[in-house]
């Protein structure tokens, strides 16, 4: 394969395109025949053209090949044929090294799935590469590209290769009879049939444009940035263009002006060329050779950039790394006056250069050499939702509601508190789950009372049914998740999970005046265990220390405990039933955090009951058991444990 993960490169050819990452697979041309033909020392680089009717025709019409692009660049790819009426797009297939399964793009209206794969064994005739990788590994990827025996054509998007990797690649190239467009080009694009790169800019410039249908126009500029520019121009004052392509702007070009001139020059479709150059370098003299020799037989408007430069007492670096006068034969002046000295349309001024071409459209029309395009309608393009929404055309409801935190400013806010808020205040575990969960700062003896839950609740030992489970999936090598949540699925009704229940029926028979008589034999009758009552080990002259922790925090800071006093007083009658009727933890954590949520003043009745019936209690525990969940899971690994086989003299076998 070509490239490396971190890469952007992009291969065309025959039957399928390849990016890496994230390449596209164009597909077959409709007539199933090459578009690329051999190379030969004969041909230069537009030996990569395809025989059409005894003419040398563009690589552009349907070629398919590997592409390594920016993400962006797949919808745009993808959705360029829409405009064209086709009833397929050309991007077939995606190849991101390390990724499978399918990306989505948007065709049309309809929303459909590319299918990520490999490409260089499965498509063998892809032979063009695109590259989109930054200077740093260009060179690299497209050597390694040339380096391959199906792949004839490099084109190099980025800027600032270094010249010393170009010359390289160049040579290589022509050596083993192949080409490099570039660098710093953004491509090409033959109109109604296909483009390469980020050329022609979004779907509605390429509309506004006319690219939707081929014209009579070949165009080639160094300047990609230009090159949009001439596509609307073009299209202003012509039928639009057939073929557009930019060389790129750096000192040395993989391919010339003069090259895609006489390539157009072979194009019957082609009636006549534009040219745009600028100041630096020596390649527009080649063309002007060309047109002193005769080899250019249509009619070429040509302007070059830059005749500002004289204007400035230094000399002047412009944006493109070739744009530098070295003397005054690299000059716009003096290459414009060589242009038209040789025979091309040169206007006076850029001002000009669209009046010029204007005139020699429609002089060849005037003779008949050109019948203009009959115009058509492109299919309406549908607007991306994002974009209509931000222009305030259309309005979408929201999937997902969020009320305790907001990740779009410059910092994530819990329940409105910065981060650094949390930070800089000292807040502890207890005062985030108030932001998070209660959606409000609770006063500080509150979230200590809710960081003593936690702690109280981390563990209790290795022998109970959460603690068991997640010991024995460690063992069995399980990872950290898969152990955490086989411990965590134990949790409910008779195990840790009753104190949602115990605050739901201490608060209903306090709230309803029950005595504790009369709740504990209602419970009785209806066949339901009192929540939060009840323990495997403690009695009532060995209680829980936990729970005893708990109640003396409580007395000492709650405003009030009479739902906690309750639970005592249901725990007074049960323990003259049974000494093992003792009040758990459970039950001190449900009676202890009605008290909280009531004595506090912070939420009302209604907030309460909900606050009880959605679980939260039960999440307390949830939370704190986590973290000694955790803490035996990373005890058995770091132990080294075997796989668990229970005994089988612990198993009672029966029949």
């Amino acid at each position: 394969m070509v490239g490396t993960a971190q890469q952007l490169t992009i291969l065309l050819g025959y039957c399928s395109v390849v990016v890496i990452p994230n390449t596209l697979l164009l597909k077959k041309p409709p007539n199933g025949s090459s578009m690329i033909h051999s190379l030969t020392r004969a041909q230069p680089w537009f030996g990569l053209l395809s025989l059409h009717h005894g003419h040398w025709t563009t690589l552009l019409s349907y070629y398919t090949g590997f592409l390594q692009l920016q993400a962006a660049s797949h919808p745009a790819h993808a959705r360029f044929r829409f405009p064209l009426r086709e009833e397929t797009p050309s991007v077939a297939g995606i190849i991101n090294p390390g990724a499978e399964g399918f990306q989505k793009l948007f065709f049309g209206q309809e929303e459909i799935a590319i299918l990520i794969e490999v490409a260089c064994a499965a498509h063998p005739t892809a032979d063009v590469f695109i590259n989109f990788a930054s200077f740093r590994s260009a060179a690299v990827s497209s050597m390694a590209a040339l380096k391959q025996p199906t792949i004839r054509v490099v084109a190099i998007i980025a800027e600032g290769v270094p010249e010393s990797d170009t010359k390289q690649l160049i040579a290589y190239a022509r050596s083993n009879n192949k080409v490099v467009i570039g660098p710093a080009t953004v491509g090409g694009i033959q109109a109604g049939a296909f483009k390469i790169g980020d050329t022609a800019g979004t779907i509605d410039n390429i509309i506004a444009c006319k690219l939707y249908r081929p014209g009579s126009v070949g165009f080639v500029s160094k300047s990609g940035g230009m090159s949009n520019e001439l596509y609307n121009t073009i299209a202003r004052v012509t039928d639009g263009i057939y073929e557009g392509i930019a060389i790129g702007g750096d000192v040395f070009p993989g391919s010339t002006l003069s090259d895609h001139v006489l390539r157009f020059n072979n194009i019957p479709q082609v009636k006549m060329m534009v040219v745009l150059g600028e100041l630096g370098g020596r390649d527009e003299y080649s063309l002007v050779e060309a047109l002193k020799q005769g080899k250019v037989t249509k009619p070429v408007v040509a302007w070059v950039s830059g005749t500002c430069a004289r204007l400035f007492k230094s000399e002047v670096q412009f944006g493109h790394a070739g744009a530098k006068s070295g003397g005054e034969m690299e000059s716009a002046q003096a290459k414009n006056q060589a242009l038209k000295d040789a025979g091309a349309v040169v206007p006076t001024s850029y001002e000009a250069f669209e009046t010029a071409i204007k005139e020699t459209f429609q002089k060849l029309v005037e003779e008949g050499k050109i019948t203009p395009v009959k115009e058509i309608k492109p299919p309406q393009i549908p607007e991306d939702l994002n974009t209509a929404i931000k222009s305030g055309k259309v309005r979408a409801p929201t999937h997902i509601i969020s009320t305790i935190s907001d990740d779009r400013g410059e910092e994530p806010c819990y329940a409105g508190v910065p981060m650094s808020s949390i930070v800089e205040q000292g807040y502890g575990v207890g005062d985030v789950i108030s932001l998070l969960w209660f959606k409000r700062s609770l006063p500080r003896y509150c979230t200590h009372f809710i960081e003593i839950c936690i702690m109280l609740c981390a563990d209790h030992g290795p022998c109970v049914s959460g603690a068991h489970n997640t010991i024995v999936t460690a063992r069995a090598g399980k990872d950290l998740v898969s152990s955490l949540v086989s411990g965590l699925l134990t949790i409910g009704p008779r195990f840790g999970g009753a104190i949602d229940d115990a605050a739901r029926y201490f608060k209903d028979a306090y709230d309803r005046g029950l005595t504790p008589y009369e709740f504990v034999e209602s419970m009785k009758k209806k066949g339901i265990r009192v929540p939060g009552i009840g323990h495997r080990i403690k009695r009532g002259d060995n209680r829980d220390k936990r729970v005893e922790l708990l109640q003396l925090f409580a007395r000492t800071h709650f405003p009030s405990v009479k739902y906690m006093e309750y639970a005592v007083q249901v725990e007074t009658y049960t323990l003259s039933k049974a000494n093992n009727l003792v009040l758990n933890v459970d039950g001190a954590i449900g009676s202890l955090f009605l008290d909280l949520l009531a004595g506090s003043g912070m939420f009302t009745k209604p907030e309460i009951d909900e606050i009880v019936e959605i679980g939260y209690l039960n999440g307390l525990f949830v939370l704190a058991r986590s973290i000694g969940l955790i803490g035996h899971t990373f005890d058995q690994k770091r132990l080294k444990q075997p796989l668990y086989r229970h005994p089988w003299e612990d198993v009672l076998y029966t029949k």
